[in-house]
């Protein structure tokens, strides 16, 4: 992950974010999952804060915690909610265990936690239903492994990047195996809500 600690890396990501395609379908969809009551909400890995943003307009009133530990991802951050008093701003490095936070209704994260080892997402999940109250939501907007060869050169073809172009810290996990992991915490409503080729929405919901 020490790709994103550079500023040409994390800037690169974030001129061709609005770019993805259906990404904003992908959003929709996570909004959709939110409670319909969203007192604090955790974003992990908040890039510029583009889904937070999203979620706060769509849950007024919420307080949040953006997470990251791009020094770039951070300015971008500071810029973005550096004057709004209910966005807390926290660097830290999600190959570490979650700092101590506080509980939240909604947890979400996009296009992060696949940079993280296997172990340390599933370590991670854990965490995060650690931190949540009952009823709360984790979303993750995620990119999961493609299916075939034949699809992944598809999707970087839609995507516009070059074989020898793609992010070399990216550890891509299938969507199977994140769900199962979901259910054996606990969560409950585990479903893969979107998807369009390599790009999914996971989600689980904490019982009451």
């Amino acid at each position: 992950m020490r790709e994103w600690q550079t500023t040409d890396h994390a800037s690169a990501y974030l001129e061709r974010a609005d770019r993805v395609p259906h990404r904003a379908a992908g959003e929709a969809t996570l909004l959709d999952e939110l409670p319909g009551t969203v007192r604090r909400v955790l974003d992990l890995g908040s890039g510029d804060g583009r889904l937070l943003n999203l979620v706060l307009a769509a849950r007024p009133g919420a307080d949040g915690i953006a997470v990251d530990f791009s020094p770039h991802m951070l300015e971008q951050l500071r810029a973005r909610f550096g004057a709004n008093p209910s966005v807390r701003i926290v660097a830290h490095d999600l190959d570490q265990r979650l700092p101590a936070l506080g509980t939240f209704d909604a947890v979400v994260s996009s296009f992060a936690i696949h940079h993280l080892t296997d172990e340390r997402k599933r370590a991670l999940y854990q965490e995060i239903w650690t931190v949540l109250e009952p009823g709360g939501v984790f979303c993750n907007l995620e990119h999961v492994v493609p299916v075939s060869a034949r699809a992944h050169t598809k999707f970087l073809e839609a995507m516009g990047i070059a074989g020898q172009d793609e992010d070399p810290s990216n550890i891509l996990l299938d969507v199977h195996t994140q769900l199962e992991w979901l259910r054996a915490i606990g969560f409950e409503e585990v479903d893969c809500h979107w998807k369009w080729r390599e790009l999914a929405l996971l989600a689980g919901r904490k019982p009451c």
